[in-house]
């Protein structure tokens, strides 16, 4: 991959960057694997519709931050706001008791040690782990212990900036048994910026934890966005997990949820709304692994003018993981006759007693609704919204924070309307 992706002066910056020798020696594994590593082509199963030319042709640079931008703010939800640019740790609040955040940097070598072993043990092939690992020259270790009641949310509040700028991230999230917690993490850009942004995030959900994750993708404009999300369920564990991406030239999240132990839940939702011509990927893996787990997963997509998706949902069930019920559904939107979802449900099962399903859907906008609302004095246009912005809603209203819709609502509102906010007055 260094011949066909050219980083040649982020790794010269981070070759003058101070940092222990135990790092320094993780990054030099992570450059020899990405130096070895085939670049992903259209004959590469998992980048079969994706293509990665927008990230070709650029000379990709390390930066730090010069300043501290807004990035995405939540209104009315109290809640305890970690900001980073660029990767980069740039505000540190005062976190509840129980509630810890190292950064690698400041680890010691057995903590260190244990980190980069947690976020090792997650990985599952995908191509961009070697760059992450390449490149990576600062993470962070959120922590909630033992039966820790966390009240507050925490927001972890990632914006990028400059130019030609390339940022990897890796965050690790630990709750230990009893505890339970919401975090959000958002992606934001600032206008100007013209950025690739690596980032991985690690879930670990201790016995009897219980976790409510966001992972919104939010960048506008010159931004290529690629990484993974992975997850480890514990005895009884709970997570309820949402992802959104839209905007960008480029998104692709790889999401894999374990779990590990008896009685773990899962919910895993999303939503995708390419348009122009932007490109959103997501590939999801649920490994069932132990008796006794639950799992529900819903993506919805709304695809407009030339835009592309792209989903590939899996269910793994292993050969010990009986009574297991697992569910997956795509529903896909087409707005435009240019418009384009490549969909692929897959069940791979080895247990004979579960309960598994698994569809996918595409359509067009139900020409007699259009007439339905326009026979009541509503604008073919308004009607478009409308039904559109109903598409995905069953999902907003399900989620568990109101602040979160409320910073939703009016951005997809916007997005569907194209900024005519007379088109919206039904929907916000």
């Amino acid at each position: 991959m260094r011949t066909e992706l050219n980083i040649d002066k982020a790794l010269a910056a981070l070759a003058d960057q101070p940092k222990p020798d135990w790092l320094v020696h993780w990054q030099q594994q992570g450059q020899q694997v990405l130096s070895q590593t085939a670049w992903p082509t259209r004959k590469t199963e998992n980048w079969k519709y994706t293509s990665l030319k927008s990230l070709q042709g650029i000379s990709w640079q390390a930066e730090t931050p010069d300043a501290v931008a807004d990035g995405i703010r939540f209104v009315d939800w109290q809640e305890i706001s970690i900001d980073f640019v660029n990767g980069r740790l740039v505000n540190t609040p005062k976190l509840p008791d129980g509630v810890t955040l190292h950064r690698l940097s400041d680890c010691s070598e057995a903590e260190g040690l244990t980190f980069l072993q947690k976020v090792d043990s997650e990985r599952a092939g995908f191509e961009f782990d070697a760059l992450n690992q390449s490149l990576l020259t600062e993470g962070y270790w959120l922590k909630v212990a033992k039966d820790i009641q966390v009240a507050q949310p925490i927001h972890l509040n990632f914006i990028s900036s400059g130019a030609d700028v390339v940022t990897s991230t890796q965050v690790l999230v630990e709750l230990e048994s009893g505890a339970r917690a919401t975090i959000a993490e958002t992606f934001s850009a600032t206008a100007e910026a013209r950025v690739l942004v690596n980032a991985n995030t690690a879930l670990y959900v201790g016995d009897n934890a219980q976790l409510t994750h966001y992972h919104l993708l939010l960048e506008e404009g010159e931004v290529r966005h690629i990484g993974r999300v992975t997850g480890s369920l514990s005895r009884f564990a709970s997570l309820s997990s949402f992802h959104m991406a839209v905007g960008g030239i480029l998104k692709r999240k790889d999401i894999t949820i374990r779990h590990r132990g008896e009685g773990a839940e899962l919910s895993l939702n999303g939503v995708y709304l390419p348009k122009g011509h932007e490109v959103i990927d997501y590939h999801t893996t649920l490994e069932h692994e132990v008796p006794n787990c639950t799992s529900s997963e819903i993506f919805r997509g709304i695809m407009a003018d030339h835009g592309k998706a792209v989903f590939n949902g899996r269910i793994h069930i292993h050969k010990d993981a009986q009574k297991s019920v697992a569910e997956m559904n795509n529903r896909n939107l087409l707005l435009s006759d240019h418009a384009e979802i490549d969909t692929k449900p897959e069940l791979e099962i080895y247990a004979d007693d579960v309960r598994c399903a698994h569809g996918a859907t595409i359509a067009q906008l139900d020409k007699s609704l259009l007439f339905y609302f326009q026979a009541r004095g509503i604008s073919k246009k308004e009607a478009e919204v409308m039904l559109s912005f109903g598409f995905i809603n069953e999902l907003l209203d399900a989620l568990n924070d109101q602040p979160v819709q409320t910073l939703l609502r009016p951005l997809l509102a916007t997005l569907f309307a194209q900024k005519q906010a007379d088109l919206a007055r039904h929907i916000l």
